[in-house]
């Protein structure tokens, strides 16, 4: 009796499975699928699993992308910094140069304003030398003059 039983269910089971093969074809063919719990879908089981995992997959991709956002965000932030570090930088050096060559120029007209001055000191000298010689000239003549003055008397 319980062979007998146990040949009924097996005979029921392999009926029932080319049932739901049977009704699978027209059911697929029509967009209607069995999931593994023998439940009706309308996408196909393999379709719905890899549809799971992409969405999975767009979610770790979409943080990923949020944390690539936050690394270049802040990547920006400090070459941004240091841009703004290095454009003082330049106008501090540009201002260092400019007082440079002021100070150059300012050195060099002072250098002429002392050359010019020299010169005319020279100048100076000269006419005092000439002046000395001339006033010399004058006073060996008016020494001689006395001299001849003083003799003559």
């Amino acid at each position: 009796l319980h062979i007998h039983i146990l040949a009924e269910s097996v005979r029921a089971s392999l009926m029932l499975s080319s049932l739901q093969a049977m009704a699978k074809d027209p059911l697929a063919d029509a967009g209607l699928h069995f999931d593994e719990l023998n439940k009706l879908r309308v996408l196909d089981p393999e379709v719905a699993q890899k549809t799971t995992e992409l969405k999975e997959e767009c979610k770790e991709f979409v943080e990923k992308i949020g944390q690539f956002q936050k690394i270049v965000g802040g990547l920006i932030e400090l070459v941004d910094e240091l841009a703004k570090e290095a454009e003082t930088e330049k106008m501090k050096a540009i201002g260092a140069r400019n007082l440079l060559k002021s100070v150059a120029k300012q050195r060099e007209s002072q250098q002429q304003q002392l050359q010019a001055l020299i010169a005319e000191k020279k100048m100076q000298l000269e006419r005092y030398r000439i002046e000395y010689e001339a006033l010399s000239k004058v006073e060996a003549e008016q020494n001689e003059f006395i001299d001849q003055f003083i003799l003559q008397k």
